[in-house]
């Protein structure tokens, strides 16, 4: 996916899983689920639709030429973060960034209120409004699912962000979850749409590939604590909001975009 730069600040942002060890004033986290070590397995039940490239026009020739010449992880995460904030700014009247971003490596190096963040995570904490993210496991994700699944998984984190913004906070995990993967989808297509982002060949595989990937094992309750949604439901949040925009993902009566 190649990027346009744009001025911007740089921040993260991180979620925790709800543990009944939580001390009762802090608001309930949510995790990424863990990508496992072996490919998934597409449901029996259902299967996400086929996507196609969109026909938006991209950036110019020479504006291409003007995007960074490397597209390591540190710059897909930096431009990643500039565009999303950017994208907010001008849909939330008053929008404030998160406090900063934390990468880390180890166990319990960043805590989130009285929670330790765990490794192979990526996660907005609203004790401290901002979001951390495993560097191992995060340039690992970037390895093997290239560099379009880090532009998800930034704008679900961010989302959560917005979320805590809005007084967004629905009784089930998983709504909480499938609406930050909508609001994923809407910022990385609406921002192709502008020319913010270009869409390359694969692109959109990636994005499914990684979906599926952090998808909640078959089977697992809908209504369990931490939930984060099937296969199916996560690639149909996302891919509602990458067509339809934030049209498709039931924003409160308090959003002014």
């Amino acid at each position: 996916m190649k990027r346009l730069p744009l001025l911007a600040s740089l921040v993260l942002t991180v979620w925790l899983v709800p543990s009944n060890a939580a001390h009762a004033a802090d608001p309930p986290p949510f995790w990424a689920p863990t990508i496992p070590a072996a490919p998934t397995p597409t449901p029996r039940t259902s299967s996400p639709p086929s996507w196609s490239s969109p026909s938006y026009s991209g950036p110019s020739a020479s504006a291409h030429a003007a995007a960074p010449s490397d597209s390591t992880f540190a710059s897909d995460v930096s431009i990643a973060l500039r565009v999303v904030e950017r994208y907010w700014s001008a849909r939330i009247v008053g929008f404030r960034p998160v406090s900063r971003i934390v990468p880390y490596r180890i166990d319990g190096e960043v805590m989130c209120g009285t929670q330790p963040i765990p490794t192979q995570n990526a996660a907005y904490c609203p004790v401290g409004d901002f979001i951390a993210y495993d560097v191992n496991w995060s340039e690992d994700v970037y390895q093997k699912l290239g560099d379009a699944f880090v532009f998800y998984l930034l704008g679900h984190e961010y989302g959560h962000a917005i979320q805590q913004r809005l007084g967004i906070n629905y009784q089930f995990t998983i709504y909480q979850e499938l609406q930050a993967d909508c609001f994923a989808g809407a910022y990385i297509g609406d921002s192709i749409k502008v020319g913010d982002f270009t869409l390359e060949d694969g692109d959109l595989d990636e994005l499914k590939s990684g979906l599926f990937s952090v998808a909640d094992p078959e089977g697992e309750p809908w209504f369990k604590e931490g939930a984060h949604g099937s296969a199916a439901e996560r690639t149909g949040a996302f891919f509602d909001g990458y067509e339809q925009s934030l049209d498709a993902c039931d924003m409160p009566s308090t959003y002014h975009g």
